[in-house]
C-alpha cells in the first residue's frame, strides 16, 4: 500500500537562527483516531522572510516529552516540492528530497543499509511532504468550486511519485473555527484500495486545522504506518530566536509511540 509522507520543516544545512520577527511556533497533537489516546506531539518552527515561508523545522515528541524524530524543510527552490530531510531514531530511518549540484533526488535510508535514491520526477504538479500545505492554498479557489485537482505526490520510501486527486468534501467547524474539508485520494482504481487522507483548513485563515489518515511515522516496530488524527488547535505564535538552534541541535532518543 502506498505510504504517504505528508505532514510537515528546514534544510539540515541551514541551521543559522532566523530573525526573531520572522520565527513562529505551532504545535500539533496526534491522537489515535479510535481510542482518542495521545500518540505524540509535533513542534513546528516556521521561518518567514518578506511574507513568504522559507523554512520549517519539526520535532516529534513522545508523550513524555522525549524528542525522537526531526524533519527539516527548505522551500528556497520550490514551495510545492521543497527539499526536506526526515529522521526517526526509533527505527534508524531517514528519507527526503535533495536538491543540489549533483542532481535532485528522492532518497531513503533504513538502519545501516546504504542510501538508495532516484532522480526527482519532472512535472509542474509534483508535490512533496509539507509542500502539500502550500498546494492547498495555491489551489484554494478551484477546490472551493468543487473541481477535482490532480497532483503527483513524491513518496521517498517508495522512491517514486504517484498520481493523486484532491477534492472538497464540504464545510463545517473544527474547534469552533469555520472550516473547509478536503480529501486526498490516489488516482484511478487504486483510489478505491488505498487509504485516503482528510484535511480541514480554516475558511478565512486557510491554515491547517486537522489532518486525518496515515501519518509520516511508523509504529515502534516499523511494521505499519501510524493512523492518526493530528489537530493544530492554535495558530502559530511568535517564537524566540534561540528556539531554532535549540530544536535543531536537540539530541534524539528512542521512545514509545503507541495507542494508550
Amino acid at each position: 500500500m502506498v505510504t504517504l509522507r505528508l505532514v510537515v520543516a528546514a534544510s539540515i544545512a541551514a541551521l543559522a537562527a532566523p530573525a526573531a520577527a520572522s520565527l513562529q511556533m505551532q504545535e500539533g497533537l496526534a491522537h489515535d483516531p479510535d481510542s482518542g489516546a495521545l500518540l505524540y506531539r509535533e513542534q513546528h518552527l516556521l521561518d518567514h522572510a518578506e511574507g513568504e515561508l522559507r523554512r520549517r523545522l519539526v520535532v516529534y515528541r513522545c508523550t513524555d516529552g522525549t524528542a525522537f524524530a526531526r524533519k527539516q524543510v527548505d522551500y528556497a527552490d520550490s514551495a510545492l516540492a521543497p527539499e526536506f530531510s526526515f529522521e526517526d531514531v526509533r527505527l534508524g530511518y531517514r528519507e527526503g528530497l535533495r536538491r543540489d549540484g549533483a542532481g535532485d533526488a528522492l532518497w531513503v535510508r533504513l538502519d545501516q543499509a546504504g542510501e538508495r535514491s532516484v532522480p526527482v520526477p519532472d512535472g509542474e504538479s509534483l508535490v512533496a511532504d509539507a509542500g502539500f500545505d502550500e498546494f492547498i492554498r495555491k489551489r484554494w479557489q478551484p477546490l472551493l468550486e468543487g473541481q477535482p485537482v490532480p497532483l503527483q505526490f513524491a513518496v521517498p520510501s517508495r522512491l517514486d511519485a504517484y498520481d493523486f486527486t484532491v477534492r472538497r468534501r464540504g464545510a463545517g467547524e473544527v474547534a469552533g473555527e469555520p472550516a473547509e474539508f478536503f480529501r486526498l485520494r490516489l488516482g484511478g482504481w487504486l483510489g478505491w484500495l488505498a487509504p485516503h487522507i482528510d484535511v480541514a483548513y480554516g475558511r478565512e485563515s486557510r491554515r491547517l486545522l486537522r489532518f486525518e489518515g496515515l501519518s509520516n511515522l511508523r509504529d515502534d516496530q516499523g511494521n505499519e504506518q501510524l493512523l492518526a488524527r493530528i489537530d493544530f488547535p492554535r495558530p502559530a505564535a511568535p517564537a524566540a530566536p534561540g528556539q531554532w538552534q535549540a530544536l535543531a541541535a536537540e539530541p534524539l532518543s528512542a521512545c514509545s509511540v503507541r495507542p494508550g
